[in-house]
């Protein structure tokens, strides 16, 4: 028997503080849930899964950004809708103007009910705005940013001169084309109403073209973000059940060893014994 050095209590240490490590590693992986808590666990790892939830995190503002899109869309839409139902109206109304059993008196009402609807299309055109922006009497662009990368592909423009009212619907709301002065000039109204009523649709065409796009791409980046995030979760994420397995593995390894260090720290003592009985003898 060596008495210079406890060679059995120095291997019971060495594993003993072995298996608290590893004790202590399951024990953060199960209180964090992560299986990637440093760098040092997993640089590769880390390295992918970082780059991963940048691109989630792009991927879900992009998604808003689509969000706030249509919520523009829909606010020119609204404005929209109001200008082609006043122009409706005001095609009922040069319509019963165009009709020769109409006097003077009956021409006067009918002419300032269609200013008021006219001033009323002019206010609309100009003061539909989401967040400052004037939507229907603009002739600028719009970029939207709908994906995780700088790309060109992963932006939307939208021409706001596509549904800009304030040019095409000029010859109403200048208050010199529409009259109803006679049923000629009436009829010759509600030709330039009516084409205006086409100008409007169209744009409206243009808005819902561009709102539909919008919500499929929303789907889209949805469905990417989530499964980049369970690919994610697969990298970093702890395995609970087998870290459980883990921590009860190195806690009863633990424990064998501090009964095995308790025992080779008596050996010094079962030498002494021998030393004093052969004393003795």
């Amino acid at each position: 028997m060596i008495i210079g050095h406890n060679l059995n209590a120095i291997n019971a240490i060495r594993y003993l503080n072995i298996n608290q490590a590893h004790m202590q590693k399951a024990m953060l992986r199960l209180s964090s849930g992560k299986r990637i808590n440093s760098a040092a666990d997993d640089p590769a790892g880390l390295m992918i899964s970082q780059k991963m939830i940048a691109q989630i995190n792009g991927l879900n503002v992009s998604s808003r950004n689509a969000q706030d899109g249509i919520s523009m869309l829909q606010t020119a839409e609204g404005g929209l809708s109001e200008t082609e139902s006043i122009l409706q109206r005001m095609n009922e109304l040069a319509t019963q103007a165009a009709n020769g059993t109409n006097s003077t008196l009956d021409r006067s009402s009918i002419g300032n009910e269609l200013k008021q609807l006219e001033a009323e299309i002019t206010h609309i055109s100009k003061s539909t705005n989401f967040n400052g922006i004037n939507l229907l009497y603009s002739s600028g662009n719009l970029t939207l940013q709908i994906g995780a990368t700088s790309n060109s592909y992963d932006s939307m423009g939208i021409n706001l001169s596509s549904f800009n009212t304030g040019t095409s619907l000029a010859n109403i709301t200048d208050g010199t084309s529409i009259n109803i002065d006679t049923s000629d000039n009436a009829r010759a109204s509600m030709s330039i109403i009516q084409n205006a009523i086409n100008s409007v649709s169209s744009s409206r065409s243009i808005v819902g073209a561009y709102q539909n796009r919008l919500n499929y791409t929303i789907d889209n980046l949805n469905t990417e973000a989530e499964n980049l995030t369970a690919a994610e979760s697969r990298i970093t994420d702890a395995d609970m059940a087998s870290e459980i397995l883990e921590y009860s593995k190195y806690s009863i390894l633990s424990q064998v060893t501090q009964a095995m260090l308790s025992q080779s720290l008596h050996e010094p003592d079962q030498v002494l014994k021998l030393l004093d009985s052969l004393k003795k003898s």
